[in-house]
């Protein structure tokens, strides 16, 4: 599968670029600036990423099958309205959160609700958004053979790209779980300030999640 990190260059794109690759996935990373889409590409590939290019997010979105969003929260509508028509038909993974620094231990709902949900009314009903993937620190994911205890919920309100969705999970390591229809993302992306609030009180690299009781 091709998946294309939008916002790749990041801490959370490292780590789900390796982990897919090692998979066996072709990834695309994406970047605001296409050198440097394609500078992190290469130095992904030669720490063991096979099957990695790089170019700018318009790039990697037109080209890819499943897309992530892993931007910052303050420019995700103006990205997604910019990515649109590259990601007319797709399943889209989002994992921003509506943080506001620098207050990034409180909840803050947006406008619509959660970042998901705005990003599934700028897109429209044929493409498909799962939120997840809120709740893995990326100190974790970054090295591809370190067991990560973490949970990930996701929900959508579409069964096909939540199952695609939880098998990508699964293909990380992780143990994915259905958290119900897209409106269940206002739940999901408050729980990361708490976490983040954890780190800093417990002094711990990554609060994970961890649900008993399921078969």
């Amino acid at each position: 599968m091709r998946i294309a990190i939008i916002g790749g260059t990041g801490k959370e794109g490292r780590g789900l670029s390796l982990r897919w690759a090692k998979a066996g996935h072709e990834i695309l990373v994406g970047s605001r600036d296409a050198e440097r889409g394609r500078a992190r590409a290469a130095e992904l590939a030669a720490e063991g990423g096979a099957g990695m290019q790089g170019g700018d997010n318009a790039w990697a979105a037109a080209g890819c099958d499943v897309a992530v969003l892993s931007v910052p929260y303050a420019g995700h509508a103006a990205l997604v309205e910019e990515l649109r028509p590259m990601l007319a038909g797709k399943i889209v993974i989002d994992l921003s959160v509506p943080l506001q620094p620098p207050k990034i231990r409180q909840v803050s709902l947006p406008e619509g609700r959660a970042a998901a949900l705005e990003a599934q009314a700028i897109l429209g009903s044929g493409t498909r958004v799962v939120a997840a993937l809120h709740h893995v620190s990326s100190v974790h994911l970054a090295d591809p053979e370190h067991a990560v205890e973490c949970d990930v919920l996701a929900c959508s309100d579409d069964a096909n790209a939540l199952g695609t969705a939880l098998e990508l999970i699964s293909a990380l390591g992780l143990r994915g779980l259905d958290a119900g229809p897209l409106v269940n993302a206002i739940a999901l992306e408050s729980l990361t300030p708490v976490l983040l609030h954890l780190n800093k009180r417990y002094k711990s690299p990554g609060t994970g999640i961890r649900f008993t009781g399921l078969d």
